[in-house]
């Protein structure tokens, strides 16, 4: 054996140690590295059990007026055109919500912020529609609810209040304030302005000044006074929370040396035009603030409610504490809390609908039938714009939603997303064809590929809309045609509206629906 032959074994035995240290040191390495990420993770991410992420409404809940009656919490939200409206939503840790009723049924017009409360019993929701103020009343939260008592006074966003006498009151956006009967169901005198509001600097980025929202609470000698301003859309930074303090409730106001309480500074921020603030105290006495917001790149989901704490000062102001983030987890208000349960899913099975169901603009009940084997609506109109669409609430950036339907008579039916009765896109079938509508313009997208019956569905990917349809169910087909629909939101459009997910039934026939599915993708 020569000299290099009697060294291989030295080099091989010398090359597998080495092998073995790098294999060691890699290891070592990957396992520190997913240590550390996991460290990363618990520590500027922890979504555990502990800690919720705003939106605590997603989609379109704008307005949010909440009331506490003992340890259960009560939520309304402004309804617009859509019909039933002032859904009433309840939950027992400021999380997780489910539906109890709708309050409003008779169409008033377009149903702006509304203010929920409960006095000596009874429960209350003041609203502005149709240039007046409107009441609707209830022995139970979960009704019967009755129909509107017209106030015949103007102004909008009612905050209701009582003072240290029990008196009744209803402030408004302009800073003034009108008596109540004590009944409620009436106004007692002329309005009389006690607050101005807080100077904005110029040199902000707003929309307007446009004081609104007042909402009042009392804590120990104060009584606190929260508006918005700056305007609810416009500039990401226009919006705002400002509170000021009397302790009388007519003033005169001291306004806080921390307004605004809530803002956003900047474009950069996940959330925008931050506002309409509702103080409250929550469970184990401490103190939050519900609010809303537009997410940025996705204004069309309209205002999103959200929810801070709220610390108290020993100079007895309120603010949002140091750190808090509105994108960032925030330790929840009770530890333990129960699963959300809530979906947009239905087979209609049920002989009523669901509560995430609202018409646009109407609520005929003569329209539709619920046989507990599907939904059927009445065709109307010639086209989306005059049907009266059926609507829901998308919660997510990205998602499928599809449904099946059956053409009676010479009706259309159609899934589609609806800003309003100007602006809206999506897929419908009548009795032989597929149609395809993009802002209006529709035309047959698929001719003669159906008989009567079909599955229509939609996707959208951050705001690029694909529309699909199948015969059975299974197959799918993908039509030419796509939309982006990122520019359906208020400030293209106007109207403080959203692009809601609707079934539509046009012409003279009838449409039946079934089995309509809600897939979230992100």
């Amino acid at each position: 054996m020569t000299e290099d032959e009697q060294q291989i074994p030295f080099i091989l035995i010398t090359m597998i140690m080495n092998n073995f240290k790098n294999i060691v040191l890699t290891s070592t390495l990957v396992l520190l590295a997913f240590l550390a990420h996991a460290q990363n993770q618990m520590q500027g991410n922890p979504k555990g059990a502990a800690y919720y992420v705003n939106p605590i409404f997603a989609g379109d809940y704008p307005d949010p007026s909440i009331m506490r009656d003992g340890d259960d919490y009560y939520m309304v939200h402004s309804s617009f055109e859509y019909y039933p409206g002032l859904l009433i939503w309840h939950s027992k840790d400021l999380i997780n919500w489910t539906p109890v009723t709708h309050a409003l049924h008779k169409y008033v017009g377009s149903v702006w912020a509304p203010s929920l409360v409960k006095y000596k019993n009874k429960y209350y929701i003041y609203f502005p529609a149709g240039n007046t103020n409107y009441v609707v009343t209830a022995d139970s939260i979960g009704g019967p609810w009755s129909d509107p008592v017209d106030l015949k006074i103007g102004f909008i966003d009612p905050g209701h209040f009582t003072d240290a006498a029990g008196k009744r009151y209803l402030y408004f956006s302009n800073g003034g304030y009108v008596p109540l009967a004590d009944d409620g169901l009436s106004v007692t005198g002329e309005v009389k302005p006690v607050y101005s509001g807080w100077k904005i600097p110029r040199e902000w980025s707003i929309e307007c000044f446009c004081m609104e929202g007042p909402k009042m609470v009392k804590r120990g000698e104060y009584y606190y006074l929260t508006v918005a301003e700056g305007g609810t859309a416009g500039p990401a930074t226009s919006h705002m929370v400002i509170s000021a303090r009397s302790k009388s409730p007519f003033g005169p106001w001291e306004n806080s040396p921390y307004d605004p309480i809530i803002r956003t500074k900047d474009n950069l921020e996940e959330w925008w035009s931050k506002g309409h603030g509702t103080l409250f105290e929550g469970p184990n006495s401490k103190w939050w603030m519900m609010f809303h917001g537009y997410e940025n790149g996705y204004y069309n989901m309209g205002r999103q409610t959200l929810l801070e704490p709220v610390e108290w000062t020993k100079n007895g102001w309120f603010k949002i504490p140091d750190g808090i983030k509105t994108d960032a987890p925030i330790l929840k208000p009770m530890k333990s809390a129960p699963a959300n349960t809530f979906s947009l899913n239905d087979d209609f099975n049920s002989h009523d609908l669901k509560a995430q169901w609202q018409f646009f603009g109407e609520y005929d009940t003569t329209r539709f039938h619920l046989s507990g084997n599907g939904l059927t609506i009445k065709g109307k109109g010639t086209s989306v714009a005059n049907c009266a669409p059926l609507l829901c609430i998308p919660s997510s950036h990205s998602y499928t939603a599809q449904v099946e339907i059956t053409i009676d008579g010479n009706a259309t039916g159609g899934l589609m997303l609806f800003y309003d009765n100007r602006y809206y896109s999506g897929i419908l079938a009548d009795k032989q064809n597929i149609l395809a509508n993009l802002r209006g313009w529709q035309f047959p997208a698929e001719k003669g590929v159906i008989k009567n019956h079909v599955f229509l569905r939609i996707r959208n990917i951050k705001n690029t809309v694909d529309m699909y349809y199948s015969t059975d169910g299974k197959q799918w087909s993908k039509i030419e045609n796509s939309v982006e629909v990122s520019g359906y939101n208020h400030n293209v459009l106007g109207g403080f509206l959203s692009l809601r997910l609707g079934l539509c039934s046009i012409g003279d026939g009838n449409v039946e629906f079934k089995n309509f599915i809600y897939k979230p993708l992100n």
